[in-house]
């Protein structure tokens, strides 16, 4: 699943942000055809409130839609990056914009985690906002140090029944997707792991190296190039398919948790009752940019594997996901105020 990865995969973005700035307004573009209003859609530049600050993933994703959006509506589309607060700052924002479509929202599945871990936010994610498409999915990955004894999640779940509460694992604070996603694992699994929570990635990837934390669950755009190096002994993918990055590693479900789910989605939202056919055409020339060989190639680069759906696909992901986390929010005990 899981959220907050700016803290995580900011450096590693920040060399990429010029591939994907967004391209000037296309001149002499056909206009879009008109909307339930009368009105043609867009009218002017729209507003795409990105969750996380610049240099994040999920900016690289806004930015490289951005660019194509704009050329294809001969309108541009502005990134507006609006951090903080996990990303309730901007879910809060754009539950309070004008729903004429002209504002659009890509946000990471903290958004439905963040009521449950903040305790009170000031929108509801299914209320507040008209669903557009899931975009891309990103990777968890459960990595162990090479030394720990265990090559496999079975062997893991063996090991840790045998030493309750003495393997420890990393994440970069509570509340994110490495300390979620390993709750979710403790809790499908009945065993017992001690959390150490870091402030930055790069002590939290120095320490697993180093031996000082045993696992950790990492996106797999960070842990790719130490997993190849050797540096981090990989079990399985999060996912509910393999990931096509590391496609030689099972699920966590082939690897003995059946079940277990919990991929790092972006998604395209926007305010309550924005019109209906302009929910329609946004989606239409997503699915339509996602489905391009350069786009899909410039994503897979990054270990970013490519979604889509319908806004009634990504209405129900929303809906399935918020009880999920909730439980897992409680079962951990994780708050962030």
């Amino acid at each position: 699943m899981i959220w907050q990865l700016a803290r995580g995969t900011r450096i590693a973005w920040a060399a990429l942000l010029p591939l994907f700035a967004p391209a000037a307004p296309v001149q002499g573009a056909a206009q879009d055809p008109s909307t339930s209003s009368g009105q043609a859609f867009p009218g002017r530049p729209v507003r795409m409130v990105a969750a996380f600050a610049p240099g994040g993933s999920v900016d690289v994703v806004a930015r490289l839609l951005a660019q194509k959006l704009s050329e294809s509506w001969g309108q541009q589309v502005v990134v507006d990056n609006r951090p903080g607060a996990g990303g309730t700052v901007s879910a809060e924002i754009v539950a309070r914009a004008p729903n004429d479509g002209h504002t659009i929202y890509i946000c990471s599945a903290s958004f439905v985690v963040n009521p449950s871990l903040y305790g009170k936010t000031l929108y509801d994610p299914v209320r507040d906002f008209a669903p557009v498409s899931l975009v891309s999915l990103v990777q968890n990955v459960l990595v162990a140090h090479p030394a720990l004894p265990a090559k496999s999640v079975n062997e893991l779940v063996a090991l840790a029944k045998s030493k309750p509460g003495q393997i420890n694992y990393a994440s970069t604070g509570s509340g994110t997707s490495g300390h979620l996603v390993m709750e979710l694992f403790k809790s499908m699994t009945g065993i017992d792991l001690v959390h150490v929570p870091y402030k930055v990635i790069g002590q939290a990837q120095a320490d697993l190296m180093g031996g000082q934390v045993s696992l950790w669950f990492p996106t797999a755009p960070g842990a790719v190039p130490h997993i190849q190096a050797g540096r981090m002994r990989a079990l399985a993918v999060a996912g509910a398919k393999r990931s096509s990055t590391l496609p030689e590693l099972p699920t966590m479900s082939e690897a003995g948790v059946p079940g277990f789910e919990a991929s790092t989605w972006y998604a395209l939202l926007a305010p309550a009752n924005t019109p209906r056919d302009i929910v329609a055409k946004v989606n239409g020339d997503v699915a339509r940019i996602l489905r391009q060989p350069e786009v899909h190639a410039r994503l897979a680069a990054m270990a970013i594997e490519i979604a889509g759906g319908s806004p009634e696909d990504l209405a129900r992901h929303i809906r399935s996901e918020i009880p999920k986390w909730a439980r897992v929010v409680k079962l951990s005990g994780a708050r962030v105020d």
